[in-house]
């Protein structure tokens, strides 16, 4: 029971409660004045606590940013090895060409099957380290391969029936101090020609073989026949007798081919590098219009009239001129380049004219440029050209460019042509018709060692 014994009322105020009188205008005050107040030792630490806080948050917020950023990305696919195969020795490159994938080792050639990774034969009579090997199928379960070795020694093979048949050494000499290194090798697609870059002590030049891969065809196809009628009668005859059954498979498919003599290639042209430009040796216009031909292409500009003692002149006042600015960097006396990037271009309107026929899977012309030069060469694959093979041998077409090519690709179907300057631009060409069909500047201080179409 509880028993009220005062009557109910409002308690009075207390005096805790009340608000002193420095506070009544407490909403007009500044809160960062009441830190003000406390020693200069805790301001400073409230300071680097609350700059420390700032920083972790604007880290936080970029990282936040960078990572919704990247979740708009497309990612890309990562693929992993599915199987693998072993090689008795260290592997330097690799080509593919139909179910077959040749290995360069350090101790001649490999060849594996695709499908089963297993070894189907191997070349080591050279005991030779392969640095590069390219490869193209030639139809009828035929292969050529171009490989090059440590020494720069280029080799050429046919791959038939799993087996490796030694056609010839292409830069191969007697005298071993006068054979030229191999430096660079392209084989085009079809294989139908080779082309082989060399270095001699002074000057590079590139030749270009035409492989008779008809011929080889046929003496592939006649061999094996033999080989099958041979194992025929080796079947049959060991049947009858009681020593039992000798398989097709146990008859050594190298020591058949061994007997096999292929057409060696024939050597088709032979490039050099463009000359430097020097004084004219003609008496007048008339002799230099002579030389200029129908004047429906560029030409490299050795036809002209300007007399030696003329570049003499522009040479010193240029350089003096430019002297302290030549004095700073250094100036390099002009020397013949010694190496160059070429391609086998399959028929376009700027090597054939409309009343040549080509077929159309079959290059008719290669496309070269030095190392250091303006121009981009190209050069018919004329047979009727194989009698000026050591003569020095014009360009059909010429096509300048502003700076030096630093580098080049051509596409697949052999009519989009890139050309990357030492300026830092690629410029795409219609090959075809001749017009570029677009010039990208990339920023002058990189330098574009390498340029793909994909």
């Amino acid at each position: 029971v509880n028993s009220r014994q005062h009557p109910l009322e409002i308690p009075p105020p207390s005096g805790k409660d009340w608000p002193k009188e420095e506070e009544e205008n407490f909403f007009l005050l500044d809160p960062d004045r009441k830190r003000d107040v406390l020693p200069q030792p805790f301001r400073m630490i409230h300071k680097l606590v609350m700059q420390v806080f700032e920083s972790a948050v604007e880290i936080i917020e970029k990282r936040e940013m960078l990572r919704e950023a990247q979740k708009r990305k497309v990612q890309p696919i990562k693929c992993f090895p599915t199987a693998e195969f072993q090689v008795t020795e260290r592997a330097n490159c690799l080509a593919v060409s139909g179910k077959y994938i040749f290995v360069g080792l350090s101790v001649g050639l490999a060849a594996f099957n695709s499908r089963d990774l297993k070894d189907v034969c191997a070349w080591d009579a050279a005991q030779t380290e392969i640095c590069a090997v390219h490869a193209s199928a030639l139809g009828n379960e035929c292969h050529v391969l171009l490989a090059v070795d440590e020494m720069g020694l280029a080799w050429l093979f046919c791959f038939h029936k799993e087996s490796f048949l030694l056609i010839k050494a292409l830069n191969e000499v007697e005298d071993f101090s006068q054979r030229s290194p191999c430096v660079e090798v392209v084989l085009s697609r079809g294989g139908d020609y080779a082309g082989i870059l060399l270095q001699g002590n002074t000057e590079a030049w590139l030749e270009i073989y035409q492989l008779p891969k008809d011929s080889w065809l046929t003496e592939m196809a006649e061999n094996s026949g033999a080989a099958e009628e041979l194992a025929g009668s080796e079947r049959r005859s060991s049947s009858s007798s009681v020593v039992g059954t000798f398989l097709l498979q146990e008859l050594p498919v190298p020591a058949i081919q061994d007997d096999i003599k292929l057409d060696p290639p024939g050597l088709l042209l032979t490039v050099r590098p463009p000359k430097p430009i020097t004084g004219t040796t003609f008496k007048g216009p008339l002799d230099a219009l002579k030389e200029v031909g129908d004047g429906s292409t560029l030409g490299l500009g050795y036809n002209h009239l300007i007399k030696d003692s003329q570049w003499e002149l522009q040479e010193a006042i240029f350089c003096s001129t430019y002297q302290e600015y030549l004095e700073a960097e250094g100036v390099a006396k002009e020397e013949m380049p010694r190496y160059a990037t070429f391609h086998f271009l399959l028929p376009s309107r700027i090597l054939m004219g409309p009343e040549m026929e080509a077929e159309p899977d079959i290059p008719v012309g290669i496309g070269v440029h030095w190392y250091g030069n303006h121009n981009f060469c190209l050069y018919l694959l004329n047979p009727s050209l194989k009698d000026k093979a050591g003569s020095d041998l014009k360009p059909d077409v010429v096509w300048p460019c502003a700076a030096p090519i630093a580098c080049s690709a051509v596409s697949s179907c052999s009519r989009y042509l890139a050309l990357a300057g030492e300026d830092a631009t690629i410029t795409i060409w219609d090959k075809h018709l001749g017009y570029p069909l677009s010039v990208t500047a990339i920023l002058e201080e990189r330098f574009i060692c390498s340029i793909h179409f994909l």
